[in-house]
């Protein structure tokens, strides 16, 4: 049987993850997953690829507030704001995406520990920034601050086949899944096109390509050449070196660690 072995979710875009016992899915990913991202004044969005601090940097999510904690500064806790004026930033093709800036405080908090001028901005309630219409399923799908797709999945065997290969294991969350399944061939996700996890069905449309973020080590944040190293040896792709499936929800529910996966296509 597959199962589903591990749900993450990142408050905010490039930052920590949370592990999850259960979660539910929207039409825009899993709930709170990247729906605030740290931006530049001119509204341009950062990533770990010039900012690999932004990895340390770990978002609490309770109670309608986020609370900003990171190593040796003092943890900050505001008020989110979801609708409200809203404020055109740009992420990859996506221009002019409506978001509210969450105020000076965090600003301000998010600027100190990078060292740059930054704001905080939280997806604007409405909204749609839709993926890309070549994989697309239903035209309106959506996503929100996630590169292109709402959902990644990898399993288990598939980080064990590339780990069999490096000198040194790398965990999961170099690759930052939001589910992570067990009980199938290595890169067998790749060959899916449709699941089902309790109510919910998924269609995978694309292969992830993987880019330099893999290589940083989100303790350290030490780079190095790998994975993309081997990757690029068994794994290359026109699209580049690939690891994991980009995924869309087709309809919203809840699923939990230990749900069966249903391959339906």
């Amino acid at each position: 049987m597959i199962q589903l072995s591990n749900l993450t979710y990142y408050p905010i875009k490039a930052c920590r993850g949370f592990d999850i016992a259960e979660s539910r899915i929207e039409r825009m990913g899993l709930a709170d997953d990247r729906r605030m991202m740290a931006v530049t004044p001119e509204g341009e969005f950062l990533t770990q690829r010039e900012h690999a601090k932004l990895a340390l940097i770990t978002p609490a999510l309770q109670n309608g507030s986020v609370t900003l904690s990171a190593p040796n500064l003092d943890s900050i806790q505001i008020a989110l704001q979801k609708s409200g004026t809203p404020w055109p930033v740009n992420i990859w093709k996506s221009q002019g995406v409506h978001a509210i800036d969450q105020g000076n405080d965090a600003a301000q908090w998010l600027s100190d520990w990078l060292g740059v001028s930054v704001r905080l901005v939280h997806f604007a309630d409405g909204f749609i920034r839709k993926v890309s219409s070549e994989y697309a399923i239903n035209a309106d799908d959506r996503t929100g601050f996630a590169d292109g797709y709402p959902i990644l999945i990898i399993s288990e065997e598939s980080l064990q086949d590339l780990n069999s290969r490096l000198d040194s294991a790398l965990p999961m969350n170099r690759f930052r899944p939001n589910i992570v399944v067990k009980g199938c061939e290595p890169f067998a996700e790749d060959t899916w096109k449709r699941i089902r996890i309790g109510a919910v069905e998924m269609a995978l449309v694309k292969p992830c390509a993987r880019c330099e973020v893999t290589t940083i080590d989100k303790e350290t944040l030490e780079r190095k050449k790998e994975p993309l190293k081997t990757l690029g040896k068994y794994r290359k792709h026109t699209l580049g070196a690939l690891f994991g499936m980009n995924v869309i929800p087709l309809n919203e529910g809840t699923v939990k660690v230990g749900m069966e996966v249903e391959i339906l296509e």
